[in-house]
């Protein structure tokens, strides 16, 4: 089984996925580090010298590749935007959205100098992406988990959602 863990930057997706991950007794793989690995540079560098299309493209050559392993895999935060990586996710897996509020997100990722998106945009930038991204997450999704919980709650969740498709 492959798990695709999608929602807002900081949302909850790779420290839930760790847990969930350990439960499951399958490794977890963060597709921001898998793109950090294969390209041999940071994620603020990829997007500083090659732009961010370039890596949305090595977003999806990496859901691609990682759909043929059983795992939970974290997906970055505009990974499940694009509609095709989304088809693909649902094909080969199942997508969890990780419903967490925009407040709590926040919170977890300002000043966060790994995220270019975050370092280029003020917190009210942030909230218009995060509305606009939500709709598109929920119909991108083959399930909805709320958040509010702690991970180890949320893990629980997942698992439950994950049974009852």
């Amino acid at each position: 089984m492959t798990i695709f863990l999608c929602g807002f930057m900081g949302c909850g997706k790779t420290t839930v996925g760790q847990i969930l991950a350990k439960k499951l007794g399958l490794p977890l793989i963060d597709t921001d580090a898998y793109i950090v690995q294969q390209e041999g540079k940071s994620i603020p560098d990829i997007f500083a010298q090659d732009g961010e299309p370039y890596f949305r493209e090595k977003e999806t050559a990496a859901i691609q590749a990682l759909c043929q392993k059983k795992a939970v895999i974290s997906c970055g935060g505009g990974a499940m935007i694009k509609p095709e990586n989304a088809a693909y996710a649902r094909v080969h897996g199942i997508v969890v959205l990780l419903d967490e509020s925009f407040d709590t997100c926040y919170q977890r990722i300002k000043g966060d100098t790994n995220r270019p998106i975050v370092q280029r945009s003020t917190k009210e930038e942030l909230h218009a992406l995060f509305d606009q991204r939500a709709s598109i997450y929920r119909a991108h999704a083959t399930c909805a988990v709320p958040g509010g919980v702690s991970p180890e709650q949320m893990a629980q969740r997942i698992i439950q959602a994950v049974k009852e498709h």
